[in-house]
């Protein structure tokens, strides 16, 4: 079995550790190849996470990356960056009407066209739901590089956790409408314990032990869409 993990930061595992934006080893595809492994199971995990890309630019590489890759599942992962602001114009303009980088139409016309596209070549599309995200952490981050102007648009239009709410609801409104496979991440990273554990300085990426966590989700999770008893995992 071959798995493509196609997404953005999350899936690359980009985390922000002492100051620094950094890219470590232990994230959610090596985790999830781990696990693979501890069971003596024959599969190939691909990680094919960018940093800072959106749905749009997930449709420019969706040949490349995924469809010549020829896996039986892609999982795919996108949304905070769409859902996400261009937050030096916001600095700069805080009286104005600021839209999310890609407007939540835009965002599931995207998704919707990956799953098509990707079911055309017999690849099985499941879509993991946006894990959690610690506002009081990313707004002090987002203050701390533009300033304080963008408090006072935030609290005139909502934060990006209002943001990405709306883009997690819209997500699963496609699921369904779609029937497509799906794991909720965002649920049970949030039953999982502390979120705080979990993600990382800048309160969007997550840590090493966030995307393990992540990584067992998806991996228990995986076997109910294969229809098989999910294995366990020692902690």
């Amino acid at each position: 079995m071959k798995i493509v993990c196609f997404g953005d930061s999350l899936t690359r595992g980009v985390s922000y550790l002492k100051g620094r934006v950094r890219i470590i080893k232990d994230n959610y595809p090596t985790f999830l190849q781990s696990f693979f492994n501890i069971n003596e199971e024959e599969t190939i995990v691909v990680n094919k996470g960018v940093f800072n890309d959106n749905s749009g630019l997930l449709i420019n590489r969706l040949e490349k990356d995924v469809i010549l890759e020829n896996p039986n599942y892609v999982l795919i992962n996108i949304g905070g960056n769409d859902c996400n602001f261009k937050w030096d114009e916001v600095a700069k303009f805080p009286e104005e009407v600021h839209e999310p980088i890609v407007p939540v139409a835009d965002y599931v016309n995207n998704i919707k066209n990956i799953i098509n596209q990707v079911k055309k070549y017999n690849i099985t599309p499941i879509i993991l739901t946006l894990p959690p995200l610690d506002p009081v952490r990313y707004y002090e981050f987002i203050a701390s590089k533009y300033g304080h102007a963008v408090s006072h648009w935030i609290s005139r239009c909502g934060g990006i956790e209002h943001w990405h709410g709306i883009y997690n609801r819209q997500l699963h409104k496609l699921i369904e409408q779609l029937n497509v496979p799906f794991i909720d991440v965002r649920t049970n990273l949030k039953k999982s314990g502390d979120l705080t554990q979990f993600i990382s300085d800048d309160g969007i990426h997550l840590n090493a032990a966030g995307y393990q966590e992540m990584s067992k989700i998806i991996y228990q999770n995986l076997s109910r869409v294969n229809g098989q008893q999910a294995p366990l995992l020692e902690d």
